[in-house]
């Protein structure tokens, strides 16, 4: 493997530590914020997807479409619980 470090390599590091340290916060954690958790993984599949923009593997680029996906959609999901939540209150 001959590919430079360049900077939308970096992008892509950034945004898979993003995702591991997401996945590392689940497991670890005994209880989570979904905030967090959401947040972190939908920063870092927008980050390797500024990295596969740059360097085209489609196979990783639909995935971090999916994965950005739910994680938008577990930040609606908590919203809208955090919403109800106030509303009984």
């Amino acid at each position: 493997m001959n590919t430079p470090l360049d900077w939308p390599g970096i992008v892509g590091l950034c945004g898979t530590a993003c995702i591991i340290g997401a996945y590392a916060y689940l497991t670890l954690a005994k209880t989570t914020n979904p905030f967090w958790l959401h947040g972190t993984n939908l920063l870092g599949a927008a980050l390797l997807t500024v990295s596969l923009i740059y360097h085209t593997n489609w196979a990783s680029l639909v995935l971090e479409g999916f994965w950005a996906a739910i994680a938008i959609f577990g930040l609606v999901r908590a919203w809208r619980i955090r919403g109800s939540e106030g509303e009984q209150a």
